[in-house]
């Protein structure tokens, strides 16, 4: 029951009794107060916090695969069945698709990395062989065919090719700029015999003018472009002339030039230094090129047989495959380069195979490095493996088999699939 009491002064037993009584009347109306138990919400699952896409191919008449490879525990959480010879793969739509260039088959594979199903192919005319996919946008992701030198639109939405638009060329691998207003194209070559680098209006899906080389870095095989993270820079790779070209992709004219080697075939982005770096395993060098200035300054690291380069997302330090043949064997392994200076940390051995996949190519061994930073994949197609080097100390933790798919030996037994992309999720 409630109980009023005249407020007066006291003693110190009149006063405590005062307390007491009006910690009773704030309790007023309350029959019970039932003790708060704190309810622990279940912890966030880990398994796709940090991911990573190994595409590998299995033959010339065989499908092939996508492994999602959990970052935390390193294992494969999904795999999905992709189409005939895949050749390059991108996150899209804020990392919850996957598009898979199928060049062996004339399609499209599109599906979620979480999971290993449903599988949707899209189909392109016979002979588009599509060989790359770019996207930085959530509604629309774009397909090269090297087969008919055209770039392909396809709708996320209802995964429908929406425009066609003809390039001019071969193209070898495209770029869209992060503003999604434009999309690169570097063509390796054309009917007319050198390569081309052309832009495309994301927003009508229309050609822009040519993009003219500096004379002294003339157009004969680009093979890469990649976009600076402002959006202001698009930079090219050519292999015939051993140039990468800066452009302005407000005017698209090149506005600086830097020589990295003929032979030089592949070429990354660091968006924390905004730097290139740049291999070239006919040189054996790596080349770093100041991507803030024109003058795209270099800086030069000796690295025997470079084929791909991964730069941690802190910027602290690069990671260099190379692919040492010597007969019918090839020997892989991982140089580590401070980014500080292009020293080298430390070397570390993967493996020594029979030379299986296409030597010099990038795709040989293809590199990439994990979103937090505390792991690198290496895809060794020639080794059917992918390889986990633990960044903390620089060292080969782990060796995660390709899936089964290839073709038949003749003892009967089923070949395991080469890797010819890893490709980092968020």
């Amino acid at each position: 029951m409630c109980v009023g009491v005249p407020m007066k002064r006291a003693g110190v037993f009149g006063a405590a009794i005062i307390v007491f009584l009006v910690f009773a009347w704030a309790g007023c109306g309350e029959y019970y107060r039932p003790v708060a138990f704190p309810i622990t919400p279940p912890p966030p699952n880990p398994t796709f916090f940090h991911m990573v896409l190994v595409i590998t191919a299995a033959g010339n008449n065989n499908p092939g695969a996508s492994t999602t490879i959990d970052v935390s525990g390193d294992a494969a959480t999904s795999q999905s069945i992709v189409g005939i010879k895949p050749s390059y793969a991108a996150l899209v739509a804020t990392a919850t698709r996957v598009y898979v260039a199928n060049t062996g088959e004339d399609t499209v594979s599109e599906f979620a990395p979480t999971s290993a199903t449903p599988v949707n192919i899209i189909s392109f005319p016979s002979g588009s062989a599509p060989n790359f996919v770019a996207s930085t946008e959530s509604g629309t992701v774009y397909v090269s065919n090297a087969g008919s030198g055209t770039v392909a639109a396809i709708s996320t939405a209802d995964n429908v090719l929406t425009n066609t638009i003809p390039v001019g060329g071969i193209p070898a691998s495209m770029a869209e700029l992060p503003n999604t207003q434009k999309l690169y194209v570097a063509n390796g070559s054309s009917p007319a015999g050198n390569g081309s680098v052309v832009s495309i209006n994301t927003i009508d899906k229309s050609l822009n003018l040519p993009i003219v080389p500096k004379p002294s870095a003339p157009w004969v095989s680009p093979i890469w472009v990649v976009s600076r993270s402002d959006s202001q820079r698009l930079f090219a790779l050519d292999r015939g002339s051993g140039f990468v070209s800066a452009i302005d992709t407000a005017s698209d004219m090149v506005v600086g030039t830097a020589s990295v080697g003929i032979g030089a075939n592949f070429m990354t982005y660091d968006p924390v230094l905004s730097r290139l770096y740049v291999t070239n395993p006919i040189t054996n060098t790596v080349t770093v090129l100041n991507a803030l200035s024109d003058a795209l300054t270099p800086m030069t690291a000796s690295v025997p047989s470079p084929i791909s380069v991964s730069v941690l997302p802190d910027g602290t330090r690069a990671y260099v495959a190379s692919a040492l043949v010597s007969g019918t064997n090839v020997t892989s392994r991982v140089t580590v380069l401070n980014t500080a200076d292009l020293t080298v940390k430390t070397t570390i051995p993967l493996t020594s195979v029979p030379l299986v996949c296409a030597t010099g190519a990038w795709s040989e061994l293809s590199i990439a490095a994990a979103a937090d930073s505390s792991r690198v994949y290496v895809g060794n197609c020639d080794a059917s493996n992918t390889d986990v080097i633990q960044t903390s100390n620089d060292t080969l933790s782990l060796e995660i088999t390709a899936p089964f798919g290839g073709p038949f030996s003749p003892t009967g037994k089923q070949q395991l699939q080469n890797p010819v992309l890893v490709l980092a999720g968020p």
